[in-house]
């Protein structure tokens, strides 16, 4: 996993706020993640969509978290992403309908095939990988094994699943991934960031990418 990139990457995910982009942007976070399904705590409508997403500078990713919805609903958001976040059961034909780069999460149950993930799907710009709570498709703010992510996998690795200020530094080190994605390990409550946290969070992670 190392191979793709000398330093981490950083997603914050679940923004709601202006406040929240600015600061994230001023911190070099390379991607903003907007969710998109209602029945999150962080979600948004697309209409807030359109006015956040206006709001991040060039070079900084848009990404649109969706789960299992309509293409309908996910071509209204497409003006305003650069890149989609299926974290449902979306196959590999659903995800690649939208000309728009896309990377699948997949929550770490105990029977998952990586390696079969992987080629499955193949188009993916990356896997994310999320801990497993049955019914819940993410946001657990729960940790898996990271020792199970094979080191050889085909696709570039984002690291989620309850990372925090006090445990980024080693998953980095002992990952290696392309990069790391962050929610409520930086929030007050779900969708309100701390300043702080974003803060140190960013700091945590370069340190940890250039020892």
């Amino acid at each position: 996993m190392s191979a793709y990139s000398a330093r981490t990457r950083i997603k914050f995910c679940g923004l709601t706020r202006h406040e929240d982009i600015t600061l994230a942007a001023a911190l070099g976070v390379d991607a903003l993640g907007f969710v998109m399904w209602p029945k999150s705590a962080r979600s948004i409508t697309p209409a807030l969509l359109e006015e956040l997403a206006a709001q991040v500078p060039a070079f900084v990713t848009r990404v649109g978290l969706f789960v299992n919805q309509p293409a309908e609903f996910i071509e209204q958001c497409l003006p305003y992403l650069d890149l989609i976040q299926f974290h449902g059961d979306e196959p590999a034909s659903f995800c690649q309908q939208f000309g728009r780069p896309w990377i699948k999460a997949l929550r770490m149950r105990d029977d998952i095939d990586l390696h079969q993930a992987a080629a499955d799907y193949s188009h993916a710009q990356a896997l994310l990988l999320d801990a497993y709570r049955p019914g819940t498709p993410g946001g657990t703010g729960e940790t898996f094994d990271w020792s199970r992510i094979p080191s050889t996998l085909e696709k570039p690795v984002i690291l989620a699943g309850g990372l925090t200020i006090d445990n980024v530094a080693l998953a980095v080190s002992q990952v290696m991934p392309y990069a790391v994605d962050v929610s409520g390990g930086i929030e007050t409550t779900p969708g309100v960031k701390d300043a702080d946290l974003m803060t140190s969070f960013v700091k945590h992670v370069a340190l940890a990418s250039v020892q």
